[in-house]
């Protein structure tokens, strides 16, 4: 066989594999929250799709620079007032309670939805005969106007959800709502609801956060109307979701619910750890354990006495700790050095790593199962303690609760996940569990993203749910039919019996 031939059948074969070949699509993407951790993911999605040969333009509050096929519209100017760290004392008051938290994120993303659809650049779109996009990817958030500029141009709009589903809109969001009896509210402090106890209190989380959520919205649009209120919300064609069956308990999805969990993680860079924090690491012979809260929650705002525990507690241990920290710290351990920045990805890494001590942000909780290091988790708020919660069932990692820590349990629990060998090995497991995917993260990100576009909007993947109303789909209307007829047979019957009764004296 000729080497022309061999070539050819190659090419064949990759051809059938791709599945039907498509033009570069010309994809508008828009990124309405500020935190780091979301347009990550977003980024990563749309790297996706770059590297594939489609044109991305993005409208982003955190611009990273242009490449090819990707431009970038800077709107962090417009939203700087928004795009600060939140203060640790305003979440350790508030982040337990979905009467202060849903209404400020909705408000958020209302603001955010304002700044860009005044955008020049928004309105050269929106005024235009043709904008030549042929589809759009937003982050849902936390509010419906973020649809309104693919209903405006009536292309197909994909949703990106870097965390896992917001239980309060999520019938909004993918047309089926979960159960409360097997699925546990995202702001429940449990991995599945097992308990009469955690079912019942979740069960009135769902229809709180809910009843709440859908009023806030229905208030933003009488008491603040804007043009994206308008116009019935067209439905997205695929939900990308940050989240892997690895740190979610197994639920029923849509099939265009697509899970692409941890697509954010690249290959490692070398040479990127500073050589100095390198020596630091290299140069410890019981290992290193890496802490920090992410972007989010500044450490240093956080109480003196959580802070004293911590650094207490780490002092004591043999190994050496790398802590990522704003500003000087106080009394800082001999076996502790802060910096505002570290290399996660890199650190997590590097053999000697032992532990990770996280708040339980689903982007730093991928990289960890990726290395297969062990978690010590101190949840502040959100989707956060159930991601931890999920690899304590896996055996890879403990919680405590951020308010009451002290030294001691600290120190114990520090102890245990590295001393204890469990822990390590289920790390070992749950990262392979991770990995072993039909299909790459990135290339399922790409195969869905042309199917929709391939297929004008797919709308066979939805589910029938958007077209019920919300008492046809907890079926509240057949219920009443069957508690009538229920109470209605058993009238008849009590009344038929007591006139046979009565004739029969």
């Amino acid at each position: 066989m000729s080497v022309c031939t061999m070539l050819l059948i190659i090419v064949a074969i990759t051809v059938s594999w791709s599945g039907t070949p498509i033009a570069a699509m010309n994809i508008l993407a828009i990124e309405p929250l500020t935190g780091k951790s979301h347009w990550n993911f977003m980024s990563a999605l749309l790297r996706a799709l770059t590297d594939s040969g489609h044109r991305v333009t993005a409208f982003t509050p955190l611009p990273g620079g242009e490449r090819i096929n990707y431009t970038e519209i800077d709107i962090s100017k417009e939203i700087s007032a928004m795009d600060v760290g939140i203060d640790s004392h305003f979440v350790l008051e508030n982040f337990r309670k979905s009467s202060v938290m849903i209404p400020l994120v909705m408000n958020w993303t209302r603001c955010i939805c304002d700044i860009i659809n005044e955008h020049p650049k928004m309105k050269d779109i929106l005024n235009s005969e043709k904008s030549g996009y042929d589809l759009i990817i937003v982050e849902r958030a936390a509010s419906e106007c973020v649809t309104y500029v693919a209903t405006k141009l009536n292309v197909p709009i994909i949703f990106s959800s870097p965390s896992p589903l917001k239980t309060t809109i999520e019938y909004s969001l993918i047309g089926n709502g979960p159960n409360p009896a097997t699925v546990s509210h995202v702001m429940a402090y449990h991995s599945v609801p097992r308990t009469f106890f955690q079912r019942f209190t979740n069960s009135l989380f769902f229809v709180y956060s809910t009843f709440l959520s859908t009023r806030k919205e229905s208030e933003m649009k009488t008491n603040n109307p804007g043009e994206y209120d308008l116009m019935e919300q067209v439905k997205p064609s695929i939900v990308f979701l940050n989240t892997y069956y690895v740190t979610e308990a197994p639920r029923p999805f849509p099939p265009n619910v697509i899970q692409v969990g941890g697509i954010h993680l690249q290959p490692p860079e070398d040479n990127i750890i500073p050589a100095d924090i390198l020596e630091f690491i290299d140069n410890s012979p019981y290992g290193v354990i890496y802490f920090t809260f992410g972007s989010i929650v500044e450490m240093s705002t956080l109480p003196d006495h959580i802070q004293n525990a911590y650094k207490d507690g780490l002092s004591q241990v043999p190994q050496r700790v790398l802590w990522k920290y704003d500003g000087e710290m106080k009394n800082k351990p001999t076996n502790v050095m802060t910096r505002k920045w570290f290399p996660q990805r890199e650190i997590l890494l590097h053999p000697k790593i032992k532990l990770f001590i996280s708040h339980g942000g689903i982007s730093g909780v991928y990289e960890a199962i990726d290395a297969s290091v062990p978690i010590l988790g101190l949840p502040v708020f959100y989707d956060q303690p159930r991601n931890i919660e999920h690899l304590v069932d896996a055996g890879m990692a403990i919680s405590m609760d951020l308010l009451s820590v002290t030294k001691y349990n600290f120190l114990n629990a520090v102890n245990d996940l590295i001393n204890n060998e469990k822990y390590r090995k289920n790390a070992n497991i749950v990262s392979k569990h991770f990995k072993d995917r039909p299909m790459t993260p990135v290339r399922s990100v790409v195969y869905w993203t042309e199917y929709v576009y391939h297929h004008k909007s797919a709308h066979h993947l939805k589910s029938y749910a958007f077209n019920l109303t919300w008492y046809q789909y907890y079926l509240l209307d057949v219920i009443a039919v069957i508690l009538l007829l229920t109470v209605s047979t058993v009238y008849i019957t009590y009344k038929t019996l007591v006139y046979m009764w009565i004739n029969n004296k």
